[in-house]
């Protein structure tokens, strides 16, 4: 019998996630492209609105290393990363909730060839690429308004993906438990207050310590963070923790997924 992470794979997937990406590229030429172009300007009006608006009130900073920085600069990484996540979460998460409850797309999918790995390593890429094509749009608007003092902000695009794949492989695992469009709005009634309290907008730091270990569990905080580090290329050592605290997500939202789909489909 095989095992390890060969004989895992080879129990779940066909090795032909290709189909489930080819789809997902027809849909969105025929049908889905316009949700996803709105998607982008989202982040840019509150760059916009926040960043040059407010910014013109409050005027510089702390930023990483505590190095004074505009407002503008200062949230415009975590604006970045909130669109990596926003991005990723839509497509696995109200996109996987009608497939799954409703067009009943997956039963289909399983019945062929297909495994529950291919079906998550499908629908995860889907959802990367609105996150890839958000983050090369809001990076280059970043550089256009001169809020990038570094080349490490180039960074930014795959750091984004990374972001991207940790919170579309949560987001597909916790949306198979979802049964009615009631608990979807619990996802909405979750990223709220992590939007507004991760950092994203202000500095942690105006929160009681016990405030702050509670946002730092956050993921949405750790990504926060790494886009700031490389908007200025300032790294220190808890720029590994935040690359390992979204790998780690990462592995266990598509390991996670892929045995959920199992037990849903393939009793």
């Amino acid at each position: 019998m095989s095992t390890g992470v060969g004989g895992w794979l080879a129990a779940n997937s066909s090795g032909n996630a290709g189909a489930v990406i080819e789809r997902g590229f027809k849909v969105i030429r025929n049908q889905n492209w316009l949700v996803i172009v709105s998607g982008f300007f989202e982040p840019v009006l509150y760059l916009l609105s926040m960043g040059l608006g407010l910014g013109a009130l409050i005027g510089s900073v702390s930023g990483p290393g505590g190095r004074p920085i505009s407002y503008a600069a200062f949230i415009a990484p975590a604006l970045l990363a909130t669109s990596a996540m926003n991005g990723a979460l839509y497509d696995s998460t109200w996109n996987v909730f009608f497939k799954l409850r409703f067009a009943k797309l997956y039963q289909g999918m399983l019945a062929t060839s297909l495994g529950p790995f291919d079906v998550a390593a499908g629908e995860i890429f889907m959802a990367l690429f609105r996150g890839f094509l958000y983050a090369i749009g809001f990076t280059a608007v970043i550089a256009m308004l001169g809020l990038a003092t570094s080349w490490w902000a180039l960074a930014m695009i795959p750091v984004a993906l990374l972001i991207a794949l940790g919170f579309a492989s949560l987001g597909m695992a916790v949306t198979s438990y979802f049964t009615t469009f009631q608990q979807m709005d619990w996802i909405n009634i979750a990223l709220l207050p992590m939007f507004m309290f991760s950092a994203t907008l202000f500095p942690i730091d105006v929160f009681p310590q016990a405030v702050q270990w509670v946002i730092m569990a956050l993921p949405l905080w750790h990504g926060v963070e790494l886009m700031r580090q490389l908007s200025v290329g300032h790294f220190e050592a808890s720029t590994w923790l935040h690359l390992g605290y979204f790998l780690a997500m990462s592995v266990l939202g598509v390991a996670f997924t892929t045995r959920r789909l199992r037990s849903l489909f393939l009793r």
